[in-house]
């Protein structure tokens, strides 16, 4: 199969591209038998899509008080893409919704729902599912031992949480290097269709592996320097802010694939810039794991270790297919190079209107 026709595949799946959003879950299960799942997001969005469900009028700019007064007055609506299971059948928890003030311009007014019940007698699993985001979202459980997160798309059901499982021994360190350049690697191949995109635009640009190189390693450098800032608290940068320009990024390295034929110098200086973006978009997913002290270095040093292996997947991957066979051929510019930037370019500029619309 050529690359374009790998790409244009890629074009028909936008809709389950690998986007981070500005939803997270988590949940506890205590001794006394109380479960308490605790949903953060965007009060705003979460509010206009309710708004948009009911047919209500929603002003706009309101304050933190008011949102919140319109989120309780919505419960009923809320309840209805919110499913909570044990051992496959729902249950009614209880709601309660708080929203808080955004703590600086760049950011937004955050909503707490706190649901809350009690486990039935002799459940075993747990599930959850949750209907009012359409992006990636980490649903972590705070009770396992260590916690445990599954990332997971919109409405997508949870895989089940045993409740019978009791807190056991810390992983040892191999245990931590495997799960988290697992996680590391996966969320490059195959969730990260955005950060693939990105590295096959890096590829495309020129025939000569000293060129892809370069950018490559400036890429790296880049986006290890970030992620490690981001994840240790010394920066942070709204999702709001960062995933639009991450596309962004991946519209231009297309658009000049088509424009330029050759590596210039500031292309490799501007790969650098977007790497630094791309970081704080790595930094989304491993900051939200809840690590234990003990084991962060490890994991972040493993996380990006697995990212790496899976960009040089997509390389490696790309040259099987196409780069081995038709890299020196004279057509291999108008038939493979042009045609799959402009495609890339195409699903970039998509998923920014998406991302600054939504």
């Amino acid at each position: 199969m050529k690359l374009p026709a790998i790409l244009l595949l890629s074009a028909c799946a936008l809709l389950k591209a690998h986007e981070l959003g500005t939803s997270r879950v988590s949940v506890a299960f205590h001794p006394t038998g109380a479960w308490h799942l605790e949903v953060v997001t965007d009060a705003s969005a979460l509010a206009e899509k309710l708004a948009s469900v009911t047919g209500r009028e929603l002003s706009a700019g309101l304050s933190a008080a008011s949102l919140q007064a319109f989120l309780i007055e919505s419960e009923a609506e809320f309840r209805k893409r919110v499913k909570v299971r044990f051992d496959g059948a729902d249950v009614s928890p209880v709601i309660a919704f708080s929203v808080a003030p955004p703590i600086d311009r760049l950011s937004v007014p955050a909503a707490t729902v706190h649901l809350t019940g009690q486990i039935p007698n002799g459940a075993h699993q747990f599930t959850w599912s949750y209907g009012w985001t359409f992006a990636s979202y980490a649903f972590t459980v705070k009770t396992a031992a260590p916690p445990v997160t599954q990332w997971l798309d919109g409405a997508q059901s949870s895989q089940p949480v045993s409740l019978s499982t009791s807190p056991g021994a810390r992983p040892g360190t191999l245990t931590t290097i495997a799960r988290y350049f697992k996680f590391g690697f996966t969320h490059i191949m195959p969730n990260g269709l955005d950060h693939i995109l990105f590295v096959l635009g890096i590829y495309l640009l020129s025939r000569r592996a000293r060129d892809v190189l370069w950018q490559v390693s400036a890429f790296t450098l880049a986006h290890s320097l970030t992620l490690g800032l981001s994840v240790y608290g010394v920066i942070a940068v709204s999702p709001r802010i960062v995933e639009p320009v991450i596309a962004l990024s991946i519209a231009y390295v297309a658009i000049e694939n088509i424009v330029v034929s050759e590596l210039k110098a500031w292309r490799v200086a501007l790969v650098f810039a977007f790497g630094l973006l791309h970081g704080l978009g790595f930094a989304g997913a491993l900051r939200d794991l809840t690590l234990p002290r003990s084991e962060f270095l490890t994991a972040l040093v493993t996380f990006n270790a697995g990212v790496e292996a899976g960009q040089l997947s997509v390389i490696a991957l790309a040259f099987v297919l196409v780069g081995w066979q038709c890299s020196h051929q004279l057509w291999y510019r108008k038939r493979i190079v042009v045609p799959a930037s402009a495609m890339i370019a195409g699903v970039a500029v998509y998923w920014t209107v998406q991302r600054v619309l939504s």
